[in-house]
């Protein structure tokens, strides 16, 4: 049988996993649940896991477990020799590009944002300007991760028919 599945969590990797729970800490106010941890190829559970996910080889690395207000799972890597990607933005190939998160002050968030070593990509843009207060902007945060801010929810957002020519 077909039904909706909720969202768990999420997997982000960053180069600099303190400053990176830091950042979502204070900016975004999720909660740390598991503090930086380092993990080791063993042959623990979580060991052999890993083994099974990333293949031979990987040697270590550190993890930090942190939830968002509505109890979504943010999982946060950093990895040997990780590095930042020279163009984080290959909208077009396949693959998980940004993640959204909602807040009413849209313009506030993005500042704090560029205030805590973020960017802001683009200017807040309205879905129905001068008719619903609808608004949204793409930032980053300081590894390259690409946050959007929607003001509202995703179904008030989309279920008026952002996209369509009114007739």
């Amino acid at each position: 049988m077909t039904y909706p599945r909720t969202f768990s969590h999420i997997g982000l990797s960053v180069t600099d996993l303190e400053k990176a729970v830091k950042f979502y800490t204070e900016v975004l106010g999720w909660y740390v649940i598991m503090p930086p941890t380092e993990i080791v190829a063993d042959d623990s559970a979580i060991g052999v896991m890993c083994n099974d996910v990333f293949g031979e080889g990987w040697g270590s690395f550190k993890i930090a477990h942190m939830s968002t207000g509505d109890k979504i799972g943010v999982e946060i890597f950093e990895f040997k020799n990780s590095e930042q990607r020279e163009n984080n933005f290959e909208y077009w190939k396949t693959g998980v590009f940004h993640f959204c998160v909602q807040d009413p002050d849209v313009e506030g968030l993005a500042a704090k944002i560029v205030a805590n070593g973020g960017k802001q990509r683009m200017p807040v843009r309205e879905y129905y300007p001068g008719e619903k207060p609808y608004r949204m902007v793409y930032c980053e945060d300081p590894f390259g991760n690409l946050i959007e801010i929607y003001s509202h929810s995703y179904e008030l957002t989309y279920s008026a028919g952002a996209y369509q020519d009114k007739q």
